[in-house]
């Protein structure tokens, strides 16, 4: 899991703990539609079963979340070897699996793969511009005369642009690419 994800789960955590009410109300529906159901003993044991799972992975979640705070607290006061083998034990005793990891490593590599196409593409529109006649209104401003006829134009500037954003594009997937593998 990224950073991001994290504080979006806690922060989802600290509103359902702000509204206790809601969770109450919702507790009060579940209680009445069991009371107005003809459940046999069987589906009522399901249902608790599935409930009673709910609220384990809840608190093993807060659990580990604590955990790892825990362990980022530490770090400005402990050597690097002490924070590697509280890190080593925090890793064997959480949840955190190669199919979470695997999850994750994917979207970063799709997310380079798709920043270095769109650099590409940036990159060719750019040289297409500059090469392509432009229209004549958008020719009219001249930056700079080469001679009497021909110069840089806005339009060539825009395009430079739009090239230089490319390359920075292709650059940054590049590097992104490089540190995920």
């Amino acid at each position: 899991m990224d950073n991001k994800s994290i504080n979006k789960e806690v922060s989802e955590l600290q509103k359902l703990n702000d509204r206790p009410d809601a969770i109450e109300q919702k507790l009060d529906e579940l209680l009445l539609l069991l009371e107005n159901s003809n459940l046999d003993s069987e589906s009522i044991k399901n249902i608790q079963n599935k409930f009673n799972s709910a609220i384990d992975a809840e608190t093993l979640k807060q659990q580990d979340l604590h955990e790892f705070r825990k362990l980022d607290e530490l770090s400005e006061n402990t050597s690097r070897e002490e924070l590697l083998d509280q890190f080593s034990l925090l890793l064997t005793n959480s949840k955190i699996d190669s199919n979470v990891s695997k999850q994750f490593i994917r979207r970063e590599r799709l997310t380079a793969i798709v920043l270095f196409a769109i650099g590409v593409v940036m990159i060719a529109l750019g040289f297409a511009m500059i090469i392509m006649p432009a229209p004549p209104y958008f020719e009219m401003f001249t930056i700079y005369y080469f001679t009497p006829d021909d110069g840089v134009t806005i339009m060539d500037v825009i395009s430079l642009l739009i090239i230089l954003a490319g390359v920075y594009l292709l650059v940054k997937s590049l590097i992104k690419k490089n540190t995920i593998s």
